[in-house]
């Protein structure tokens, strides 16, 4: 009888040690999405006092803390629910709001309802860009992003913005252009054009010498004049993807008049 009332409380101490490890949360990956949801936050504020150089740089520091924390939670097997949850809501105050007040507050402003109008289709893009996302994730091609991704989106607006206050540009006299880049990037995000996701890229494999010369001038031209260089390659992104399903759905269509060929010719 003794023995099977300490079996039970056995049980129950073990049954609660599960139960509390459960409910933690692994501390490594969370971390970097702790610093990129204060970066995200920090854009906020510096967009507010007008600090626009210091917001478009930390909306860059996000991306950098948004890749390392789902790629160190691969790496150390510590992927979890709550960390996908957190890192949404992260991505939509770095990738979504921080980048929308920064374009409103330096060139949308003076364009009255126009401006914030423009701002919240970026914003609601972003919020509309991450849900699918999510819902998603499970049966979506990991070579390819549907939409373009919110921070590539967050990129174009931050890199944009950062070129015109070092280049000393009134901001008023371009207020349209920024409307309309802040609108055209609300609208890829939900768009259905596919982006490559370079989540296939294996970078413990061996790549020819040349690629490495690539990658090497890539830091060259971006220390030289980093927003220019940011500004470039994240526009460049933007583009590929119309580019990409225009030339896919065109060879799409041309397997299929191919196909109706080859059965005409066989029914002959």
């Amino acid at each position: 009888m003794s023995e099977h009332v300490e079996d039970q409380e056995q049980s129950q101490v073990s049954g609660k040690r599960a139960l509390k490890k459960k409910r933690g949360i692994y501390l490594l990956p969370n971390l970097f999405t702790t610093g990129g949801l204060f970066a995200g936050f920090y854009a906020i504020i510096g967009a507010t006092n007008q600090k626009f150089e210091l917001a478009c740089v930390a909306i860059f520091v996000a991306m950098i803390m948004d890749m390392l924390d789902g790629r160190v939670a691969r790496m150390t097997n510590t992927q979890s629910a709550f960390g996908a949850e957190y890192d949404s809501m992260s991505d939509m105050v770095s990738f979504g709001i921080a980048p929308a007040l920064i374009a409103y507050n330096f060139g949308l402003q003076s364009l009255g309802k126009i401006g914030w109008l423009a701002a919240f289709v970026y914003a609601v893009g972003g919020a509309l860009r991450l849900a699918r996302f999510n819902t998603q994730v499970q049966s979506a091609d990991k070579n390819y992003f549907q939409g373009l991704a919110s921070p590539a989106a967050a990129a174009i607006i931050a890199s944009y913005v950062w070129v015109l206050f070092e280049a000393g540009v009134e901001p008023t006299t371009l207020s349209f252009l920024t409307a309309i880049l802040t609108i055209g990037s609300g609208i890829l995000m939900v768009s259905n054009v596919r982006y490559h996701s370079f989540k296939g890229l294996d970078l413990k494999g061996k790549v020819p010498f040349f690629v490495l010369l690539v990658i090497v001038a890539t830091f060259v031209l971006v220390a030289y004049d980093p927003p220019k260089i940011l500004f470039v390659i994240f526009v460049a992104y933007a583009l590929s993807g119309p580019v990409y399903t225009f030339y896919r759905r065109k060879q799409v269509k041309a397997e299929r008049i191919d196909k109706v060929d080859n059965k005409d010719e066989i029914e002959e």
